[in-house]
């Protein structure tokens, strides 16, 4: 390796060191690491001593570089993550963009998986089920990406051709597909209310951006007023939005001082609550969620079922309820980082736990069909 190539990667080396080293004092305070700072500064420098002497190439520094925060922040949890300049973008764009109807979940140093197929969208047209495994996006591999980087993915390219479709490789029952998606504008809205016999309206939630609830209020909320059937609150498929607008959603149902609490890592505790009085207070409700259904909506969710205000229908979630805080870096990147866990009323944690609906929808149809047969077919009392 010449003399520059390992100048420039010798500062990567140094911040991976201090980044580990933090890791270690920091996040991971409450386990014992008597030797490992000093053992994880030998590895790596043992590291940087093979690839000085024994490399073939001079390393790119900033793939380099952005390979080392990404295994870092990646490795985790499934939510924490390492995001590019574009993917920096794209993420705080609260406004719809271009998607394929796709979500994903992924764990680290696995293959991102299915969990939730929207209606209506490019991919439902396509072969892919639920539980399929996407190996590659546009050929890229995403085994050592992050769930928030892949989904990011499946939406429109901010200053690039939004249009063009998405490639992908699918694994499934050992045998790989490789599917074409393109993308559309499938919510134009944070919201969306329809009829339904035998209930009061199924009322849709898109996002949990600023603005959702007050647009109900302002656009449905005196047609659902006054009506006796339970009406149902469709939080399939959720997981862009805030807290703060959860609360909101919460608090057209119930009032209460304590809707449960955010956490962090010292013990410190955000007391979450809901003042005013609820609009939609004596309505029957039904809450229908799926494994796609996490951050806040999967929040609202609990607290609905921990009040006994609602009941809930569908698919075990799978238990990401909890606030994110995007650093920015130099060079326009960022790292999402998981900051607070959110506990429900009696004190539960959602986190890694998820939510037991109390009426489970059986085999894997998850179409707006079969939770309303479902729910129809289940009584008040149920």
């Amino acid at each position: 390796m010449r003399l520059k190539g390992l100048k420039l990667f010798l500062p990567i080396g140094v911040c991976v060191l201090l980044l580990f080293s933090i890791l270690q004092t920091d996040f991971l305070s409450g386990i014992s690491l008597a030797s490992a700072p000093q053992k994880s500064f030998h590895m790596v420098e043992a590291v940087i001593q093979l690839i000085r002497n024994d490399y073939v190439e001079k390393p790119n520094p900033s793939q380099t570089m952005a390979g080392a925060f990404r295994g870092i922040a990646n490795s985790l949890d499934p939510l924490s993550c390492y995001l590019t300049p574009q993917n920096v973008a794209q993420y705080q764009k609260e406004t719809p963009l271009q998607e394929t109807g796709l979500i994903l979940y992924k764990t680290p140093d696995t293959f991102p998986q299915v969990i939730g197929i929207k209606e209506n969208s490019p991919a439902q047209k396509k072969d892919i089920q639920i539980g399929d495994f996407i190996s590659s996006i546009d050929n890229q591999s995403t085994l050592h990406k992050g769930m928030i980087e892949v989904n990011l993915l499946m939406k429109e390219k901010i200053k690039e051709e939004s249009e063009a479709p998405v490639n992908l490789k699918i694994l499934r029952e050992g045998k790989s597909h490789k599917i074409k998606v393109k993308r559309k504008l499938l919510n134009s809205r944070p919201f969306s209310y329809v009829s339904s016999e035998g209930t009061s309206g199924i009322l849709k939630i898109h996002n949990l951006y600023p603005s959702c609830v007050q647009k109900i209020r302002d656009q449905v909320l005196s047609e659902i007023k006054g009506k006796r059937k339970p009406l149902i609150l469709d939080l399939r498929n959720c997981y862009q939005g805030h807290f703060t607008e959860a609360q909101k959603l919460i608090n057209l149902f119930i009032r209460s001082d304590n809707i449960g609490y955010l956490s962090k890592k010292n013990g410190e505790k955000e007391s979450l609550s809901c003042p005013r009085t609820p609009e939609l207070k004596k309505i029957p409700l039904r809450v229908w969620i799926n494994q796609a259904t996490f951050g806040p909506a999967e929040a609202a969710a609990g607290v609905l079922k921990d009040k006994k205000r609602a009941k809930l229908v569908g698919f075990p979630s799978l238990g990401l309820a909890a606030r994110l805080r995007l650093y920015s870096l130099e060079d326009g990147s960022g790292v999402i980082l998981v900051s607070r866990l959110f506990h429900l009323p009696s004190g539960k944690i959602i986190w890694e736990e998820g939510i037991q609906p109390g009426i489970k929808i059986k085999g894997k149809d998850q179409s707006t069909e079969a939770f309303l047969q479902k729910t129809l077919s289940t009584s008040p009392e149920t």
